[in-house]
């Protein structure tokens, strides 16, 4: 398969760019890999494709407020900081992306908020727009933490909307967000409400979670027709003795694992031994996927309507079959589907 194989007709009036007024209210495309059959549902109808003992696996990463807007010293231009990591607790040490990047200098001084309450210096380059802060602060790391993420903003991708909302800082970020380090929300995950959750437990669908911190490497444009030469930054995951445990049961038992999301995907295909088992890890990935790749732990996946060109999508393709989604793709165009971050969600069975 090659890059240019993943476009499609696209215009940016196809983005949602608010979320369904309810979060289990999004239209939700039902595609079955074997025949090709496309059915419109809601997505609380997603139940009505799973039985008791089935288990759905979701990503419980934590959205932070990862953008911050200060100002240079002396000529008090103004920057935009992205957070990308926290690289190092005791130094105050972080990773981040800095807008506009070419007069940003090793020595500089970034200051941030009313009164200057947070210095950052510039410490390192990293790539052409990346840098590593130390911030200047006396206070304690929970005073730290709490001045950093009082100035930051929520991380919303600036494609489906320039300005932030109040609401956004609830709506780009799951439910049961918990573990705290995504720059970028498991968007398949957002279209889960408390009582979805409600009608899983008494229907008995069972659910685990893992977690894979979504960083902006996500949305990297890919740059080569070959995409056997593409690398994916890496993004820090975490799979637990009794998620692995719940996965590896369902799958003795001969019941359904679903996957919530290309990040769950990801991570599930990450720790996979060669027995079809998966195994409790924590660690870094950088898996890429795309067709032809075989599967061999999640019977079904959700997953929002993704970008042209999108790794998310050469890995949606990969599982669904590629002419079964683009055809499918082609559909939600004609029907009016909302694609990206805010938008419809598929379910791949």
């Amino acid at each position: 398969m090659k890059l240019s194989q993943y476009g499609y007709e696209f215009s940016t009036d196809m983005l949602a760019k608010y979320p369904a007024e309810n979060r289990d209210e999004s239209r939700l495309m039902v595609v079955d890999r074997a025949t090709g059959n496309i059915t419109h549902r809601t997505f609380k109808d997603i139940l009505d494709y799973f039985d008791e003992k089935d288990l759905f696996v979701f990503n419980n990463t934590k959205v932070f407020p990862a953008r911050l807007y200060g100002n240079k010293e002396k000529t008090g231009a103004e920057i935009e900081i992205f957070l990308l990591r926290e690289l190092n607790r005791e130094l105050r040490l972080w990773d981040v992306l800095v807008d506009p990047a070419r007069k940003i200098r090793i020595g500089n001084k970034l200051y941030f908020g009313d009164d200057d309450l947070l210095v950052a210096e510039v410490i390192d380059n990293t790539t052409s727009r990346g840098r590593t802060l130390r911030f200047l602060f006396d206070g304690s790391y929970e005073e730290f933490k709490a001045a950093l993420f009082a100035l930051g903003e929520t991380p919303l991708p600036k494609w489906v909307r320039e300005k932030v909302e109040p609401e956004d800082a609830e709506r780009y970020q799951t439910i049961f967000a918990e573990k705290e380090g995504a720059v970028a929300a498991p968007t398949a995950g957002m279209h889960f409400s408390k009582h979805l959750m409600k009608r899983m437990e008494i229907k008995g669908v069972e659910r685990t979670f893992i977690t894979l911190h979504v960083g902006l490497g996500n949305f990297r444009t890919v740059d080569v027709e070959d995409l056997s030469k593409h690398k994916m930054d890496s993004e820090q995951y975490f799979v637990e003795e009794e998620a692995a445990n719940m996965v590896n049961r369902t799958k003795q038992e001969g019941h359904k694992v679903v996957s919530i999301g290309t990040t769950v995907m990801r991570t599930l295909e990450t720790v996979v031994s060669t027995n079809g088992m998966i195994k409790p890890m924590e660690s870094w990935t950088n898996k890429f996927i795309f067709a032809p790749y075989d599967f061999t732990v999640a019977d079904a996946m959700v997953t929002n309507f993704h970008l042209p060109y999108s790794t998310q999508l050469m890995m949606v393709t990969a599982f669904g079959g590629y002419n079964t989604v683009m055809n499918a793709y082609k559909v939600a165009r004609e029907e009016g589907y909302r694609f990206g971050t805010y938008g419809d969600a598929m379910l791949i069975l």
